[in-house]
């Protein structure tokens, strides 16, 4: 199996967790109560995760600090950012690449929890090389 199955298999496993959540939740919750399912959800199905994951960068060899807060790091490959609003925009998209760029992650997946199917709401982001 290549490194880019097993990341899509995480990804399969993350959607569906995440699909459980929004089945029992329904739509229209804070985001906060979304991630805190979606950890309940993860640790049920024996997925390893982190939340609030602090990533820091810096500019010119100088360390800037925590320049970014990760939701959820899953298996130590794959960068979940939940939201739960009418319409994802670009500056979403943005900060899951700029969250990818500083970790150096190759996959980002954003979740709205506010689109039904959730399964419609889910946006595969990939890094550049």
């Amino acid at each position: 199996m290549s490194v880019h199955e097993s990341v899509n298999d995480f990804s399969h496993e993350i959607i569906g967790a995440a699909v459980e959540v929004q089945r029992v939740l329904g739509t229209g919750l804070l985001e906060g109560a979304y991630a805190s399912a979606l950890a309940i959800e993860l640790a049920e199905r024996e997925i390893g995760f982190a939340r609030d994951v602090s990533l820091g960068a810096s500019y010119k060899s100088r360390p800037l600090g925590e320049v970014y807060r990760a939701g959820f790091i899953v298996e130590q490959s794959v960068i979940v950012e939940l939201r739960a609003v009418d319409v994802l925009n670009d500056l979403h998209r943005a900060q899951v690449m700029a969250a990818l760029r500083v970790s150096g992650l190759k996959l980002g997946l954003l979740i709205n929890f506010n689109v039904f199917p959730v399964v419609k709401g889910v946006h595969r982001i990939v890094s550049k090389p």
